[in-house]
């Protein structure tokens, strides 16, 4: 018994290789703007406002990343 593989030309080619890599810089530029965005809402709250929901103002950037990439 003979096995075939068939693969289509589109998805291997130079023109789909660089449209992936131009949606995967696209999608690292939206989740770079997303940290930024939660990192400072959280740098903005009064220490206070930190204290009450549990958050230390040194924890801030890993619950920005975990937020974001995890």
């Amino acid at each position: 018994m003979a096995n075939t593989a068939t693969f289509s030309r589109e998805g291997f080619g130079l023109t789909a290789r660089i449209t992936t890599l131009i949606a995967r810089v696209k999608e690292a530029y939206a989740m770079r703007a997303e940290f930024g965005r939660t990192y400072s809402e959280l740098q903005n709250l009064t220490d206070r406002e930190l204290n009450d929901i549990g958050i230390r103002r040194c924890d801030i950037s890993d619950i920005a990343h975990k937020h974001v990439y995890c």
